[in-house]
């Protein structure tokens, strides 16, 4: 059976010298507090790149269900250490004060045919209520990449100016998957300690406080902290969530 180049790109990264130098200082079957697992991710060995910290989840709910869906927003306190991209679909005052606020691209019909015809060079879209009405239609475009605007994530708005300067500033959006599991940015590895010990913890708590009314049993079963391309810590969810 032929790998994908992401599989091949993943064994190549277990089969480095620096994984597996980093694969040693760590236990597997330990779970650590959230101080320990940053304190050793910040032990491994990196390459030259500065590496993003990834928080990942494994929740008990089933995304089938709509009244089981997890999806939200959190203000990283020390941002996210990525030039975030924004684009917003608005027209009149709403886009003036987009543009004012730092937006990267600004528009309405010619953003909208732009999008439909292929451009995908930014990381969040904003839109104002009004341009909802066409943005919609772009569903098949945007939802696949999870940009589609949605009210739950503050991203529908007439307020371009607050949306805009929030995703500037380090606000990450968080969905759970079909599986059941949930990715969440939370730094890049050249963050102190302190800064990555703040963001993971605000992460944690924004999932935390996410959990669906419906959901029943254990919510929180499996949660992982690692750099891109290090082996991944175990939390103790004892430590740092109630089920």
């Amino acid at each position: 059976m032929a790998r994908s180049n992401g599989q091949k790109e993943s064994m190549a990264a277990k089969s480095s010298k620096r994984y597996q130098a980093a694969e040693k200082l760590r236990d597997p079957r330990q779970r650590y507090s959230l101080e320990e697992a940053v304190r050793l991710l910040k032990q491994m060995p990196v390459g030259k790149s500065d590496p993003t910290v990834d928080l990942a989840f494994n929740l008990g709910v089933d995304p089938r269900q709509s009244d089981q869906m997890v999806r939200g927003t959190v203000a990283l306190p020390n941002g996210s250490g990525k030039k975030v991209r924004v684009l917003v679909f608005a027209k009149g005052q709403a886009a003036d004060a987009a543009r004012e606020a730092g937006a990267d691209y600004v528009g309405f019909e010619d953003l909208i045919k732009k999008v439909t015809d292929g451009f995908q060079d930014f990381d969040v879209a904003v839109a104002t209520p009004e341009a909802m009405q066409e943005v919609r239609k772009l569903g098949k475009v945007l939802g696949p990449r999870g940009l589609m605007p949605n009210p739950k994530t503050g991203t529908v708005t007439d307020d371009t100016a607050t949306a805009v300067k929030a995703c500037k500033a380090g606000r990450v959006e968080f969905k759970v998957d079909k599986a059941s599991n949930l990715h969440v940015v939370c730094g890049k590895l050249s963050f102190s300690e302190e800064q990555l010990r703040q963001n993971a913890a605000a992460v944690i708590d924004a999932v935390t406080r996410s959990k669906p009314a419906s959901s029943k049993g254990t919510y929180m079963k499996n949660c992982v902290i690692s750099a891109t391309f290090s082996p991944g810590i175990r939390l103790d969810l004892g430590k740092i969530s109630k089920n």
